[in-house]
């Protein structure tokens, strides 16, 4: 690295290392290191190492991530733009895998932009649960609902609020909580060179302030017996051991579940040994704090949010089952009981009203044109516009039909419209009212000026091929899958189209990379007409 080390941290770290310091501070005088970890929603581990064109080695602390070497770059590769691996600095990789999610699990990332442990987390859950995940920068979390959907996540929200403001809306609700918390970055001062530039004497206290907001709004948000992981990428005590220690002195219905010293895990410092630490002397990668914390009772917590919303999940699936049949909507569909949202009734709604006590604040969804090329414009949060055309019913029902043609079954979740455009949540409506809500769900697509109904390419990216009616797959090896992701129109013989039995040939197709789902096209007479949005193409 070039940047000069700032003096008062390079006097701090030798007082807290002792005989080691030597050997850190000459890690400032190698690369960094560089990790790659499979998305298990569409490769598993042993696939991406058999098909991956750059040498990989295992990362002790992840078991779906691999070093990769110097002068790799896997952004360049097809695989990539298909979402089968995430760019990930090793070391960043740890928190989540001491989270131990489960499918089924409800879990929160706090603070979760660009989304690299987000997709970690949602990986684990394998379509199972739901993840909520949030940012306090609006900026931020562009980049973290793509990552979202470039990564085939269906069951995810994407929220800019303030942990306060998500534990009031949902108390005592999720298994575990991921605090990536933000930090003086001290342990990345080796990989970004900015953060070097940008520290001063002050930094760690003026994030630690920070951190037990964060930290408080997490314990009011999750179960008993659930868990949190804090993690910071920085050395400094007060923002790690003594944070910690503090956070427990406050809340005794918490405990240390102990992880350090055991593997590659280096005991915490001061009173908190079973914290764990990543030194860059040590191991390869940054630098690194975690602590999981257990809460081991129900004291103090509001149990009224979490019922609230079970009441009204299961209120719809009671009800949703009379409104489909007064819609008309196809026999293959009346079993789906989770989509209430799209043809609730006068008065289911104010079933569902009255199951959510917790007052609406002011807020907004962000919907406006981005880099995914989906979005109509602003709206209230969670109780946005309406269907467009003739109300909920017969826009859902153009919905259904074009999703029945194309997938044979309605994907689980609630559906929820937002002017003419449709997200398959795995919450109620209610449930995110009023909170600023960048994504609701996973994006289905829009009904047209026309009235037709158009699939969102993040409705694509989550796809197997197995799930559409009609799908193709391009060459990595052969270029055509780079001319793909450019952008280009591509003569496609109707033999090399993969048609389930009964569906014709002409029409939406799933574009695969190597079997891998990549975006969608429309097949007519030989040609795929590209559907790959602008704003993600090859450049």
């Amino acid at each position: 690295m070039t940047a000069q080390l700032p003096g008062t941290f390079m006097e701090r770290m030798k007082e807290l290392l002792g005989t080691e310091y030597e050997e850190f501070i000459n890690t400032y005088k190698q690369p960094p290191y560089g990790g790659i970890r499979a998305n298990t929603l569409k490769i598993t581990v042993d696939e991406l190492r058999e098909r991956s064109p750059f040498a990989l080695e295992p990362i002790p602390w992840c078991p779906s991530g691999f070093y990769t070497g110097e002068g790799a770059r896997p952004g360049k590769h097809p695989y990539y733009h298909a979402g089968l691996y995430y760019i990930q600095e090793p070391s960043a990789m740890a928190p989540v895998e001491l989270l131990g999610v489960q499918p089924g699990d409800r879990v929160l990332d706090l603070c979760a932009a660009p989304g690299g442990k987000s997709t970690q987390i949602a990986a684990k859950l394998q379509g199972e649960g739901m993840l909520v995940t949030n940012d306090l920068h609006p900026e931020r979390t562009k980049a973290l609902a793509k990552n979202l959907e470039l990564y085939g996540v269906r069951n995810g929200i994407v929220l800019n609020e303030s942990p306060e403001r998500i534990a009031a809306a949902f108390p005592g609700f999720f298994d575990r909580i991921l605090i990536d918390a933000p930090c003086s970055g001290e342990g990345m001062f080796r990989k970004d060179e900015d953060m070097v530039r940008q520290w001063e004497p002050g930094t760690p206290a003026k994030y630690a302030n920070m951190q037990q907001e964060i930290l408080k709004a997490a314990a009011a948000a999750l179960k008993p017996g659930g868990t949190v992981v804090y993690s910071t990428c920085t050395f400094a005590l007060e923002e790690d051991e003594e944070m910690i220690d503090e956070f427990l002195s406050g809340h005794p219905q918490f405990s240390l579940v102990p992880v350090g010293g055991t593997g590659p895990f280096a005991a915490g410092l001061g009173p908190l040994p079973g914290a764990a630490r990543l030194w860059p002397h040590k191991v390869k990668g940054e630098g690194h704090f975690m602590a999981v914390l257990r809460h081991g009772g129900s004291e103090g917590l509001d149990r009224e949010g979490p019922a609230a919303i079970e009441e009204a999940v299961g209120a719809g699936a009671v009800e949703a089952e009379a409104v489909k049949a007064e819609a008309g909507l196809p026999k293959a569909l009346k079993g789906q009981a989770d989509l209430r949202e799209a043809t609730l009734s006068v008065s289911s709604r104010k079933v569902a009203k009255s199951a959510f006590p917790f007052k609406a604040a002011a807020g907004r969804t962000d919907h406006g044109r981005g880099k995914g090329g989906h979005g109509s414009g602003k709206t209230g949060a969670a109780g946005g516009r309406q269907a467009p055309g003739n109300g909920e019913e017969a826009s859902f029902k153009i919905y259904a039909d074009f999703i029945q043609e194309l997938l044979g079954n309605v994907p689980a979740g609630h559906p929820i419209w937002f002017g003419d455009h449709l997200y398959i949540s795995p919450l109620p409506r209610e449930a995110l009212n009023g909170l600023k809500t960048i994504r609701p769900g996973w994006y289905a697509g829009q009904i047209n000026k026309s009235g037709r109904f158009v699939p969102g390419h993040p409705l694509a990216t989550a796809l197997r091929p197995t799930e559409c009616s009609r799908s193709v797959s391009l060459s990595s090896a052969s270029g055509e899958a780079v001319s793909y992701l450019k952008g280009e129109t591509l003569s496609i013989p109707r033999e090399r189209l993969s048609i389930k039995e009964g569906h014709v040939s002409k029409g939406y197709t799933l574009v695969c990379i190597d079997g891998f789902s990549a975006g969608w096209g429309k097949w007519q007479d030989g040609i795929l007409k590209n559907e790959y949005p602008p704003g993600w193409r090859w450049t």
